[in-house]
């Protein structure tokens, strides 16, 4: 008995309404890899923090859900992927952890992560938050303004730029076995973008202690810039008069620059920065300048030429 198929079109090309478009396809692409994360467990150990809620600076904008967040990760210390750095970095030792503030400051001190917490008071603020790559999320941070540390720590006249620097230790941190990137990860701000208000040490997420695979058990969070300036696991504070040579900065300069200020105007060599898409959603959306913020930071960029200080 004859079995039944489907004729075989040879030397046919596909008709135009069969193609589908180059931006549909990539688009479906990356909604389906972040959206595995959903399916993900959240990894978190349920400490709650205190704090009072800053609804002034906080967007208003829907929150991305505490499951994408806590699962889908830029951690290069541990993965170049985004949902293994979960269980990758599940047994980094948090406790006990100091930080070294140091440099060109009236007041250098070792400071144990407890001790510096208790010092200054925590708010939760819901930021934007918008990664290189073109994802993005809005997360509720808790932490303290960098800019109370920064007048703690009295810096000298001498002193224009703050440099944080991560963890080194590849027993625990799997990816600086990996000759990705040069180690440890290193970042800065100008000392007035330091100051700014919206210039957050984080040291939670929805109102619990920050997880290991999102920076713990301190990063930095400047949401008007790409994800990347936002350095984690800090161990290191020094301040410093020469611009310092950040990792990403250092490793591939004509494609990340010092300030990284969310910039739909400027493309990245690769791709366009014009959009964005959030985190477990289909569409993309307008990349807003400086991320949404340029009410209050613009001012600080006013005799820069952007297209070259990107």
């Amino acid at each position: 008995m004859l079995k039944s198929f489907m004729p075989i079109r040879k030397n046919e090309e596909p008709k135009s309404n069969e193609i589908t478009d180059k931006e549909l396809y990539l688009n479906r692409r990356e909604f389906i890899i972040s959206a595995a994360a959903l399916a993900l467990p959240i990894k978190s150990d349920g400490k709650k923090l205190n704090f009072t809620k800053n609804q002034e600076l906080s967007t208003n904008e829907g929150q991305t859900s505490s499951d994408v967040v806590s699962n889908y990760n830029n951690f290069y210390e541990f993965s170049t992927g985004k949902t293994d750095i979960v269980d990758l970095a599940k047994n980094l030792h948090t406790h006990p952890w100091s930080i070294s503030v140091e440099g060109l400051i009236n007041n250098p001190k070792g400071y144990d992560i407890d001790e510096l917490l208790k010092l200054f008071p925590l708010e939760e603020r819901v930021y934007r938050f918008r990664c290189v790559e073109g994802w993005s999320m809005v997360i509720p941070w808790v932490g303290f303004p960098l800019a109370e540390l920064v007048k703690r720590c009295q810096p000298q006249t001498s002193a224009r730029y703050v440099e944080f620097v991560t963890l080194l230790d590849a027993k625990q941190m799997p990816g600086q076995k990996s000759a990705v990137l040069p180690w440890p990860y290193v970042e800065g701000l100008r000392l007035d973008e330091a100051l700014h208000p919206l210039t957050l040490m984080a040291a939670g997420i929805y109102g619990e202690v920050l997880p290991n695979q999102n920076g713990a058990p301190l990063r930095l969070v400047v949401p008007w810039k790409y994800g990347f300036k936002s350095v984690k696991s800090i161990v290191k504070i020094r301040f410093v008069q020469k611009q310092p040579q950040t990792t990403w900065n250092a490793t591939i300069p004509g494609e990340y620059g010092f300030y990284a200020n969310v910039n739909p105007q400027v493309s990245h060599p690769r791709w366009s920065q014009a959009k964005e898409r959030r985190v477990g959603e289909f569409l993309k959306r307008d990349t807003l300048m400086f991320n949404g913020y340029a009410a209050q930071v613009a001012d600080l960029y006013t005799a820069m030429d952007l297209t070259k200080n990107f």
